[in-house]
């Protein structure tokens, strides 16, 4: 078996149709596929690893997704008014009505709306992001300098909330927010898209691949140990986000606790937490080893040849139904999901003044349950060999994340229930941190499984479409009904309907063994590659002959 890989992407003008009979006798095997390997990338060390790992400790979003949000909903609500009481008064006066607007073009606009707003447009530029740039990464040294810029970018945007030190510069909290929130989504995918050839790339995996080649274990013992090295470096790596998250929050307390009545010490804290990520973030940068992609095809530029490889790869969504299921399912649940803790989280501010030493305490609690639980189920599926699927959809997303809204929506009704209780935000925290912290991990191993090898930013450009992109709907969604009703509470059902809908998809409509097998054949496909080999121990020629004769 060749060990010579052709060049890992396609050209897009370059896809041929393949003889169908050939097809039909390729897509009929029912055995397990194992993608070529590449021996020329480099094994990956101990030190890269470790630095990969502390990369996610860093950015862990307590800065760009936590704080700067409370600090801009917080400037827009001392800078507006109560709209029952008219212009010039008080949001935060003890008599106020409890409604806010600010001034919005030649009108007014709930802050509600104004935060759901800044989110959707977030979500949309990072469509744009991930559909243009994200294939291109594929190619060449473009991955590793894209994920560095970015991340320069999201520090810049949190070392400059400094500035924002006044009701007044509520607009320049809103811009600075956007951008740190654009550019933290897009570290998240980029990071996200580095893992899976990682795991293809480290000494286990070899060792597996090595012992496969020399026939002494199957290829479905191959892609199940495969996926659990995967699930491993997922696993610990989010394991390490929310151990950073803890970290970040409780040295934020030094600062929070002694400079309580220092009107900037919010400042101070997003400064301090954005330097903690910049001390362990910088080391990816400095160890990471060179495993470049192909070069880019002669005549196509990074602007253009992402839009195409998408092109090419949805119209052959036929032969990759399951992967392209997961996208859309995804696609829904995550705009579920990612609006419901925004709209959580703009009630959650509201009840608590806006402080961030509260926030800190709720966020500890998410932080330490994350980790214990990101942990246990990973122990779980490691000690039981549990598939992806039956861990990530099952067990943790789907139930947890319908009802999650569906306890939201009680609150239309009465007070007593609905997040409108102190007790009711710390259960949240602790129950997200139980049941959906370890989703994210499981969710972006179940990506990778679906994914065709060497395709990893091309796939997971589209994956953060679905997880972060996607998002550009809900909140706009959200903020219409909000702006309409004055109620943020009646934004609850829409988005109990978006995750339920988007569970039964998952839950009904993925296979995973089946969506790998087509995934690793498609790959071979546009690489023109014969080196897939079958569990019996043919390869796709000789299964080829075989249907010819």
């Amino acid at each position: 078996m060749s060990r010579t890989l052709a060049p890992e992407n396609p050209v897009p003008e370059l896809v041929a149709d393949h003889d169908d009979k050939k097809d039909a006798v390729v897509a009929a095997e029912e055995v397990p596929i194992v993608a070529p390997a590449n021996y020329d990338e480099p094994v990956v060390t101990r030190r890269e690893l470790w630095s990969y790992y502390l990369y996610y400790n860093g950015d862990n979003g307590v800065g760009p997704l936590g704080y700067s949000l409370t600090l801009f909903q917080s400037l827009a609500t001392a800078a507006g008014y109560d709209p029952v009481r008219g212009p010039g008064s008080s949001c935060l006066d003890a008599n106020a009505s409890g409604k806010c607007v600010v001034p919005w073009g030649s009108g007014t606009k709930a802050v509600s709306s104004v935060v759901l707003v800044s989110t959707g447009v977030s979500f949309a530029v990072m469509t744009m992001i991930f559909t243009t740039i994200g294939s291109a990464a594929d190619y060449g040294t473009f991955g590793r300098w894209l994920l560095l810029v970015v991340t320069v970018i999201c520090w810049a945007a949190q070392f400059a909330s400094m500035s924002l030190t006044s009701p007044d510069r509520w607009g320049l909290a809103m811009a600075l927010y956007m951008i740190g929130f654009i550019s933290y989504g897009a570290t998240l995918v980029f990071y996200a898209a580095i893992f899976p050839r990682l795991a293809r790339n480290t000494q286990h995996s070899r060792d597996l691949r090595e012992r496969h080649d020399r026939g002494e274990i199957s290829a479905g013992v191959y892609e199940q140990e495969e996926s659990l090295e995967k699930n491993r470096i997922s696993n610990i790596s989010t394991m390490h986000s929310n151990i950073g998250y803890i970290v970040t929050l409780a040295l934020n307390l030094s600062l929070l606790l002694p400079l309580a009545n220092n009107p900037k010490v919010n400042n101070y804290v997003l400064v301090f937490t954005n330097g903690y990520w910049v001390m362990t973030g910088i080391w990816w940068f400095i160890y990471q080893q060179p495993r470049p992609g192909p070069k880019l095809p002669k005549g196509e530029s990074y602007i253009t040849i992402g839009w195409k490889q998408i092109w090419v790869a949805l119209k052959q969504y036929k032969k990759l139904p399951y992967t392209f299921i997961y996208l859309f399912s995804f696609f829904l649940l995550a705009d579920g999901l990612n609006t419901t803790g925004t709209l959580i989280s703009i009630c959650q501010n509201d009840k608590f003044s806006f402080s961030f030493l509260q926030n800190t305490y709720l966020g500890l609690a998410q932080a330490i349950t994350s980790t214990a639980s990101t942990l246990g189920f990973w122990y779980i599926q490691r000690y039981w060999k549990i598939p992806t699927k039956k861990m990530g959809a099952f067990v943790v997303t789907n139930v947890v994340t319908i009802m999650i809204p569906l306890w939201g929506m009680i609150g239309i009704w009465t007070d007593k229930l609905g997040f409108h209780n102190v007790w009711e935000f710390w259960a949240y925290n602790v129950v997200f941190g139980l049941f959906q912290a370890p989703y994210y991990a499981f969710s972006q191993t179940m990506m990778a499984e679906l994914s065709p090898p060497g395709f990893d930013n091309m796939f997971f450009g589209l994956f953060g479409l679905s997880n972060r992109a996607s998002s550009m709907i809900g909140p706009n969604v959200i903020q219409a009904i909000i702006d309409n009703t004055g109620d943020n509470w009646k934004g609850f059902p829409f988005l109990f309907a978006l995750c339920a809908s988007a569970s039964l998809v998952i839950w009904f409509g993925v296979d995973v063994p089946a969506g790998r097998r087509a995934a690793v054949r498609w790959a071979a496909e546009q690489r023109g590659s014969a080196d897939v080999a079958y569990a019996d121990g043919k390869d796709r020629e000789s299964v080829e002959s075989t249907a010819k004769d």
